[in-house]
């Protein structure tokens, strides 16, 4: 693979070397880092999610940026890690779906909205347990299997909004629901699992409004963990500091915060064009060295 290092130009513009990320265990080293921030990318490594996976690249004496583009699980979502600089320049010519979800540091945050538009942005905390730290709630939780995806769909919907599960989601991911009086109220899943990489993302965690406040949610919550626990080291998962029932809640279960993170629904700018002329530039300046160079 060629050396992604940046160049320095004849003026005080700075050259970035942007390259496609093929080699995994450079891509793994990256991840491990900072793994319970990179966990959602980590799972994209499985091989199934790889298949539908972008990763790029791009060093600086600052260090390596790198965004992931994944289409796996639930729709579109992207990763960034690394100096702002690198990831800025990475975007500014693969900017990802018209559509995602992205998942970054807050100190890429301005980043992002140079690219993206982002109006149900949130900072969040990462929270992590692992089976020393885990307090199993007790609670009748039980498996949601793919033929109960109507019931999940019915329940997510609870609040309006278009739900699209299907039943492969609940059958290759880990979904544990509540139930109260033979009616699904509460339920738990995950946004991704690394079996490779022994960690995994909780995430979809909702409990039907007329039955908030009674434990369900974390009844729920709880059985996913203690099934992923399994066969993962590290179980994270996000909540809003603001919340605090929800943020009691994890932490009785063990949970503990371990950093800061943004999350946000994404809509690239109207600049498809324009990056894809960037695109073609940068592939021209590079394609000696098997790269694509950005000048910013």
């Amino acid at each position: 693979m060629t050396d992604a290092r940046s160049l320095r130009s004849g003026t005080k513009r700075r050259s970035y070397a942007v390259e496609r990320g093929r080699d995994q265990h450079r891509i793994v080293a990256l991840l491990q880092r900072d793994r319970f921030f990179t966990a959602y990318a980590l799972a994209q490594l499985e091989p199934q999610a790889f298949a539908r996976s972008e990763w790029w690249l791009c060093e600086t004496p600052e260090g390596t940026g790198l965004v992931c583009h994944s289409q796996a699980g639930l729709g579109n979502a992207t990763v960034t890690l690394g100096p702002t600089e690198a990831v800025a320049a990475i975007l500014s010519i693969h900017p990802g779906a018209t559509q995602t979800f992205a998942t970054a540091k807050t100190d890429h945050l301005s980043m992002l909205e140079s690219v993206h538009s982002l109006p149900e942005r949130h900072i969040m905390w990462r929270l992590h347990v692992d089976a020393e730290r885990f307090r199993p709630e007790p609670g009748g939780a039980v498996r949601l299997r793919g033929t109960q995806v109507r019931e999940l769909n019915r329940l997510y919907g609870s609040e309006g909004g278009p739900i699209s599960y299907r039943a492969h989601h609940l059958e290759e991911g880990c979904y544990y629901g509540t139930m109260d009086q033979g009616r699904l109220v509460a339920v738990a899943g995950t946004h991704a699992i690394s079996p490779t990489y022994r960690i995994a993302v909780i995430g979809n965690v909702f409990t039907h409004p007329q039955f908030r406040g009674r434990g369900y949610a974390t009844q729920s919550t709880s059985a996913v963990t203690a099934e992923l626990l399994k066969r993962c080291d590290d179980v994270v998962l996000s909540v809003d500091p603001t919340n605090t029932p929800a943020l009691q809640a994890y932490e009785r279960l063990g949970y503990r915060p371990v950093g800061e993170l943004v999350e946000a629904p994404a809509w690239r700018h109207l600049s498809g064009l324009s990056s894809g002329a960037r695109r073609i530039v940068a592939g021209l300046r590079g394609r000696k060295r098997g790269v694509e160079i950005v000048r910013a």
